[in-house]
Parts: structure tokens; sequence; C-alpha cells
């Protein structure tokens, strides 16, 4: 089979205004970026009606370091949803440059399930990390230049939180010190970079609901604190409203395509593990109220991206999902059994490959943590084995044999190879599923404590006997109450390759404490977040990234992308 890139490049797309059409939009209601991505009018997302479509949302075992397909699964699903004569649409997150110059590759699906174009998604795309990226930083420095003069607000210099982003893998900057020279220069401090999809503005931007209320959320992070403990707000440093101007556009959807012409929303990309990992209220409020179906994707496995869409997207739009697709691969499957080993950026090992039935067997307590999640929250579910060449048809029947002891519905889909043609069995599934009854249960309510919505996620979701709460961050937690935070979401930053704290946990092991040494509030964003083990907000670049083989021809054509 063609590569990604050769397959994206060789279609033939749709002129922009026939895809706007799928979503009732006129070539005046859109603002073009090349020929074939652009933004939506704002008053056209602020005409968007009430909820009319179905809503699917596309989860996944715990991954492998090299993904397990959601993305690709999700774009099969709209193609194959296609191929039945619904009207749907894909509503996912932009890729960070930094996974795209690294290991992971782009992020635009793979074969013949990808939105195009390729090389568009993946790099820049309209600019909206970028403009995240200028925002963060503004705020960054109106900080250090609030302490240069004069230090009003008396901010407690070691007390500050807020460093600075870009979207980019370099390890170089994950500590940093600011402010060395003259005097003129700045006061000397310990800072940071973070990668701008750990910025927490690119998850303000994903749960906002309209420009007024990003303008809200912008003035409430909390930078830091003073000398009498307070919060230090970006409006108290008069930074929110020019913060606002820099993403006025970035608060816009991107419209962009499938491979067969099916609308696609590309909108923020938060990391999924230390973030909320969904992409916007904004598009899929605006998808859904002008299709039959959208179908749209949380990153990781089910226990971080699918428990946040939960617990705090859905809570936020008062959105109910329609149905779960939870990706499962043979591959997986085979890693969960504890017999194998994958390292990112290194090829399979052989045996992997060899078909092994019992292996796969093994692994199935993983699947099973992951239905079980689905379940617990009241979403119907559906199983896509997400199918490779090297699979064996006895490995894709232990799966299936599960599901059925389940009474779920499971399907091999062959999306990556032959596109919507390849999706249509586990599109019908997911219909039949989206017309079953939802009834949304959320982890805990919001005014448990801060302590209690941790043990929720971590006794309900996670699978662990209990929580252990370091001193400090039990100290952190108090006095988030204090300050009025209680009622906040909680997100759990931890590992995405265990259904633990531990990376090297395979399968859904039991009889364990999860660890929390550390707590950190996202005012802006609308969440306290606890930090179980280290978590990198700043990636590194591997031995030999992919940058290293991507090119450019002297005729501008893009090569070496993946």
């Amino acid at each position: 089979m063609s590569s990604d890139l050769e397959i994206a490049q060789s279609a033939k797309l749709r002129p922009l205004t026939e895809i706007g059409e799928q979503l009732s939009l006129s070539p005046t209601d859109l603002e073009p970026f090349g020929h074939y991505a652009a933004k939506i009018e704002p008053a056209k997302l602020r005409e968007a009606g009430s909820q009319r479509g179905k809503y699917v949302v596309v989860t996944a075992v715990t991954p492998t370091p090299l993904g397990e397909g959601k993305t690709t699964t999700a774009i099969g699903l709209v193609q194959g949803l296609g191929k039945l004569g619904k009207k749907v649409v894909a509503t996912l997150r932009q890729p960070s440059l930094g996974p795209v110059f690294g290991i992971k590759g782009g992020a635009a699906g793979a074969g013949y399930s990808q939105v195009v174009p390729m090389e568009t998604l993946n790099l820049h795309l309209t600019g909206d990390f970028h403009a995240i990226t200028a925002a963060h930083n503004l705020l960054a420095a109106m900080v250090d230049n609030h302490l240069q003069h004069g230090n009003k607000l008396d901010i407690e210099p070691h007390s500050i939180t807020w460093g600075r982003v870009l979207d980019m893998n370099d390890r170089a900057l994950r500590n940093i010190v600011v402010g060395l020279g003259r005097k003129v220069d700045g006061v000397p401090r310990q800072s940071r970079f973070d990668i701008t999809a750990a910025s927490e503005i690119m998850t303000i931007v994903a749960q906002s609901a309209d420009l007024p209320d990003l303008r809200a959320r912008l003035g409430r992070i909390v930078v830091g604190f003073n000398t009498s403990g307070e919060p230090v707000t970006a409006e108290d440093l008069k930074a929110a409203g020019a913060m606002a101007v820099l993403l006025r556009d970035a608060l816009r959807p991107n419209l962009l395509q499938t491979l067969e012409g099916q609308a696609a929303l590309i909108h923020c990309g938060p990391f999924g593990n230390i973030a909320t990992g969904n992409s916007s209220i904004i598009a899929d409020k605006f998808a859904l109220a002008n299709t039959d179906f959208v179908i749209t994707e949380a990153g990781f496995g089910a226990d971080l991206g699918y428990e946040r869409f939960v617990n705090v997207k859905c809570a936020t739009s008062g959105l109910v999902p329609d149905a779960a697709v939870i990706v499962v691969t043979v591959r997986a499957l085979k890693l969960h059994s504890g017999r194998h080993k994958v390292v990112a950026g290194k090829p399979l090992p052989p045996e992997l490959l060899e078909e092994n039935s019992a292996d796969v067997e093994a692994g199935l307590s993983n699947l099973a943590h992951h239905l079980d999640i689905v379940r617990k929250s009241g979403v119907p579910a559906v199983v896509a084995i997400n199918a490779f060449p090297d699979d064996h048809e006895s490995e894709h029947q232990v799966i299936k044999d599960f599901a059925a002891s389940k009474g779920v519905a499971c399907v091999v889909s062959t999306h990556v190879a032959d596109g919507g043609e390849g999706a249509q069995e586990l599109a019908k599934a997911v219909v039949e599923a989206a017309d079953q009854a939802t009834d949304l249960h959320f982890s805990y309510e919001p005014e448990d404590s801060l302590e209690d919505k941790i043990n929720s996620i971590a006794t309900k979701v996670y699978g662990a006997d209990g929580v252990k709460i370091e001193p400090a961050a039990a100290k952190q937690l108090a006095r988030f109450t204090e300050l009025g935070f209680g009622k906040l979401p909680v997100l759990i930053a931890k590992t995405h390759l265990s259904t633990t704290a531990d990376p090297a946990d395979r399968g859904a092991p039991t009889g364990w404490t999860l660890p929390i040494r550390e707590v950190r509030l996202a005012a802006g964003a609308g969440y306290v977040y606890a930090l179980a083990g280290a978590m990198q907000t700043m990636p590194g670049l591997g031995t030999h990234p992919a940058a290293e083989k991507m090119d450019i021809t002297p005729d501008g054509r893009i090569v070496g992308l993946f």
C-alpha cells in the first residue's frame, strides 16, 4: 500500500464550498485559508441551534507507545457512515508540531482513512497553536514585566506557576532561568517551557462556549500568589483582554474534509494525560446542530480521555453521548499479556506479530477494564478491532468471543486499507448502539470534596484500592478548597501507558494505591489537577526523530511526512 502522504497527495479533493454545504454553510460563511481549509464565520457559530445529531465518542484500550488508531478509526467510521447515506462530520483535535517532528509523526489518520490536506493539517493549519502560544507567552511576559516595575501586586516570585510554551519537542527548555544579565533585563528566577498542547489556554479554548466565555476564563487564570497567599490572576495583571484579542480567530473551528469528502472540524489539541484530551465544545455543538452524526475522539485510553470527556467536557457542555467506540488492536492486547515489550521509535518485535491467540486472551483484562469504564458511565459501547495486515483471524475471534460474552457488539474494521468500505459494518453497529438509551453517569458530584473526587476517579475508573495523598499535596488541596475552588472538577495527570500510575504495568492490575504527589490549579480551564508520578509537559526528540526524514522537492512538494 502507498504511504499515508502519497495517498493524501494523490487524492482528488472536493471544493470546500461543497464540504461547507454539509454543515449548512454558504460560501460567505467560510474564511478560506488556501483552497482546502477554512475558518467558520463567528456569526454562523452563534446561530447554531440545539442538538439534532447523534453524538459518538471514540476511545480505546491502553495504547502501545505507537498508538492504537483512534483518529484513524474515527475518520474511517465517518466515511463508513457516509457510505450508509448518513450526514456525518468528524470533530477532532489538531496535531501538535512536536510529535509531528518527533516519534509519533502526524495525526491526520492513516491509509485510506485520513483528513486532508494531510500536510496542511499537520503543519500549522490556520495558526491556532501559534495564537495560543502567543497569548500564553504574552501573559508570561506581563508577569515578569510586573516584577520588573515594582511588583505592586506583591507577587511572591517563587509561587509563580505560569511558565512559557513552545509548540515543539525541546527538552533543553524544561528548566530555565529568566532575567539573567543586567538589572534592566529582568528579575532573575527559575521558570520552564511546556509544549503548547500542555498550555492551560489550549484547554480554555477547547472548553469555552463563546467569545465572552473565553474572555472570562482567561481572566480567571491564576499565575501565582501574593505574599498573603491570595491568587494573582491574568485579570489582576490586566493581560486577559489582550490575550483574548490574540485568540479571537483561534476560537473558530477549522473546516477540512476526509478522503471521501465528509466534513471534518479540526479544533484545539489539549494533551490527553495532563489536560482534557478532547477537541472543542464549540465544534461539537455546531456540528450536532447541523448533521445526523458527530464522531469525536478522546485522547488515549478510556481511563484518561474518555473519563475527561464525561466528567469535564460533557459536564461543561451539557451534551450527552449516544454511543462510545472502544478501539482495540491485537498487538495492544498481546502487549498487555505482559509477554512482550514495545519501544517507541523501534520496530515491533517479530514475536509480537506471530499468531498467538493465547497472548491475546491474556491481555483481555485491559479491554475488559476500559469496557467497564464506558458501561459504568451509562453509554452504549461498540468494540472496534482496528485490523492490521499481519493480524490473524484466530486472534480477532478471541476478541469477538469476549465481546459477545459481555453482550457488546464487536466489529473488525479495515478502514486503513479500504476506507469507508472497510468501516461499513462498524458504522452499522454504531447506528444501532446510538439508538439505545443513554443514562450518563459522572464519576463524582460537584459538591464532593476535591479529595473525594480524586478517590472516586482512582477507584471507579482506574481500579485502585485507594489513594495516598502526600502531605504537600494535601496542603494544596486544603488551600484550593479554602480559596473557593473546591467545586471544580478534578483531572489526574498520570501515564497513558497503563491504567495505574506506573507505565510498566500491563493489563488491568488490582491491589494498588494511586500516589498523589502534587496538586495544581487551572482556574481558567475550570479544574484542579493532581499529579500521580512524574509527568513530562515538554517532550524531547528521540535519537532519530521524524524530522530527519522530511524534506521538500524543488517544486515545493513535501516528502517524508507521516
